[in-house]
């Protein structure tokens, strides 16, 4: 029995040796030989999406993923699993939505889709004329004489030539969000609002959508219309101004329900008061299944720890993976986590996001000082081989943008982003949709990039330049 005992001691001793001898690139090699070859993200996904599916906040699919998550969390042999209670929004779909365009030469049937927290139409739909905009200058020119009774029509789609997906989104979202709280001061009775997408198909995109204080009884249902159908409806109103729309949808507000975000720490050994998050959002929209919004961020961020705990690196700081709820529509998880970290005095020195699908990653953005960016850059030639190429000062993500201080590192994972919108809020993000090797790259380099701020802390550069 002591011989192997000192047996076992031997191994351990020489294992932990091997390991600290290691240079970066060696432990780069291992992270992704791991992921590539004995992931587990994949699968995880595969039960996500097709034996839970869509989840959005409140439903029983979100109450299904958080048990989910939470027992695939305890499986890992980490440190401390929980769950945090956050208060979320119960938005309900209803039944299908239906929409027709009506002209002189009969009824043209269009896809639409309610978007998220927008009220119902009457109980026998919602027909009237159409007035169409391109943005708020274009409806206040019009004005209340030639908007009230009507029904708006944003037609403002995605800039084309914007080689940032997320920029030409940004480009146009507000007409989504924003939309029926502006149409509304000038009398409209309903709003109609051209997909975010790039490319021509026939699949409605939802979303959320605000009314800010406005009074109950002057809110106006608000959906979705496809890009083909847009093109369409567009092209009618030309001929043709006098034509309608109906539209029906049934959706509803509910009042708010308990939920949870699903929480997973490996202890730091050396500075277990320092915390680093990693993580995705666990609610998804109700049209699809939500593989890549965010599916693809909540199993890349259980694999980060998965594989530091499976290469057998022994963390300085403690790592969190935080899968959040509600970020869909209220960020109701990320404000939370924020607020209670707050409360706690918890140090957050570092926190990366996967919001932006499971293609395959070309490198991150970083909310960090100059000198903290500079260190970064330092480590682009560890990333290389894997033709991870994309570091740039940014964003970060909606979930972790909460923590921001003036001293730590907030970052986004930057996946190529050209064919996301095709599925964005749609009924076409679904677990075909996901690559297993993209998926799987993404893990990796998300936990390269962890493996790294932990060893060598967020700042490194800063201290050097003092000295």
């Amino acid at each position: 029995m002591r011989c192997i005992r000192t047996a076992i001691l031997v191994f351990c001793v020489l294992f932990t040796t091997n390991l600290f001898s290691q240079t970066d690139e060696e432990i780069f090699k291992n992270i992704y030989k791991s992921s590539l070859t004995n992931g587990k993200s994949y699968d995880w996904l595969n039960y996500l999406s097709n034996q839970i599916g869509s989840r959005l906040s409140g439903s029983l699919g979100a109450e299904r993923a958080v048990a989910f998550t939470k027992q695939e969390l305890e499986k890992l042999g980490l440190d401390n699993v929980w769950l945090q209670p956050v208060m979320v929004p119960k938005w309900v779909r209803g039944a299908k939505e239906y929409a027709y365009i009506k002209s002189a030469k009969g009824t043209t049937t269009v896809n639409i889709c309610a978007l998220g927290g927008s009220v119902a139409t009457p109980p026998l739909g919602l027909k009237s004329a159409v007035v169409e905009v391109h943005d708020f200058q274009e409806l206040k020119a019009l004005g209340k004489e030639k908007v009230e009774g009507k029904i708006v029509f944003y037609n403002r789609p995605m800039q084309p030539d914007v080689i940032q997906t997320f920029e030409a989104y940004g480009g146009c979202v507000n007409q989504r969000y924003e939309g029926a709280l502006q149409a509304a001061k000038y009398g409209a009775v309903g709003v109609i609002v051209r997909s975010m997408n790039l490319r021509l198909d026939d699949l409605p995109h939802t979303g959320s959508m605000t009314y800010e204080n406005l009074p109950v009884d002057k809110r106006i249902p608000s959906a979705a219309i496809s890009t083909n159908d847009a093109e369409l409806l567009s092209t009618m109103l030309k001929l043709d101004p006098s034509i309608e729309f109906f539209f029906r949808q049934n959706c509803k507000q509910l009042k708010d329900v308990l939920s949870y975000n699903v929480i997973g720490e490996i202890t730091g050994n050396e500075f277990p008061n320092e915390y680093m998050i990693v993580g995705g959002h666990l609610d998804s929209w109700d049209l699809g299944d939500g593989s890549h919004d965010d599916g693809a961020g909540v199993v890349q961020s259980m694999e980060v720890l998965r594989l530091l705990k499976e290469i057998g690196i022994k963390p300085k700081r403690s790592i969190r993976v935080v899968l959040f709820m509600n970020e869909e529509n209220g960020l109701r998880g990320g404000n939370k986590y924020a607020e209670e970290a707050k409360q706690k005095g918890e140090n957050h020195v570092f926190a990366l996001e996967s919001d932006a699908g499971g293609f395959t990653p070309r490198g991150f953005s970083f909310d960090c000082t100059d000198a903290a960016f500079n260190q970064v850059l330092s480590w682009q030639h560890l990333f290389k081989p894997y033709l991870i190429h994309f570091f740039e000062k940014g964003g970060s993500g909606a979930d972790v943008g909460p923590l921001k201080t003036n001293t730590n590192v907030l970052a986004g994972l930057r996946p190529d982003s050209q064919r996301y919108f095709d599925h964005h809020h749609a009924s076409n993000d679904t677990f075909d949709a996901v690559n297993k090797r993209e998926l799987e790259l993404g893990a990796a380099t998300m936990t390269a990039l962890v493996y790294l701020f932990d060893k060598y802390g967020v700042n490194t550069m800063v201290n050097r330049l003092k000295n």
